[in-house]
């Protein structure tokens, strides 16, 4: 029972945890803020881009669609279900991620951190905050289905663990400038 709970809540959560690791990937280009300010401070900052959130967004819709496929069989093999993506979800998941991760690059820019500057729980819950509120909103039966209260606590207990050794590897690859 708790197996099948940290799994399939983890396992809902791919779409959304992929989409900032591939903007950082396919990132460059045109900032979304067009270069800016606000009181002093660029509004989002250069990190922002609009190749970055479309590369992101794909990123993670695509993997909503692999996990589709695989599911029946990994399923099988674990002996439960797992949650599967109608296209609507896939989008939300992974697109709410990326607005999260913007909207906390403008409250960084407001509190006057830098860009790379360490926002602790918020740089390790803000994709989870948007990409979970958008598909609440856009879906709330699969949501409601997929991540009741227990699902939830997985995802807030075990997302800042798996994004702080994440970060970790990629700063120790050199992918990453800083290791948060």
């Amino acid at each position: 029972m708790v197996g099948s709970l940290v799994v399939g809540a983890l396992w809902a959560m791919l779409p959304a945890y992929v989409p900032n690791n591939a903007a950082v990937l396919a990132g460059g280009g045109r900032p979304i803020d067009g270069g800016r300010t606000w009181g002093g401070r660029r509004v989002l900052g250069d990190g922002k881009t609009w190749r970055g959130t479309a590369a992101g967004t794909l990123a993670g819709v695509a993997l909503a669609l692999l996990l589709n496929r695989v599911a029946p069989a990994v399923g099988g093999v674990l002996g439960f279900a797992l949650p599967t993506f109608p296209l609507r979800v896939a989008l939300t998941l992974a697109f709410g991620a990326m607005l999260g991760d913007i909207a906390a690059s403008f409250l960084k820019r407001r509190t006057g951190r830098e860009r790379g500057a360490a926002f602790p729980g918020v740089d390790q819950l803000d994709f989870v905050v948007g990409a979970l509120g958008l598909t609440a909103v856009a879906a709330p039966g699969w949501f409601a289905a997929t991540f009741p209260l227990p699902a939830l606590l997985v995802v807030l207990v075990a997302t800042p663990v798996l994004h702080v050794a994440t970060n970790g590897i990629a700063y120790a690859l050199g992918l990453k400038d800083e290791p948060w």
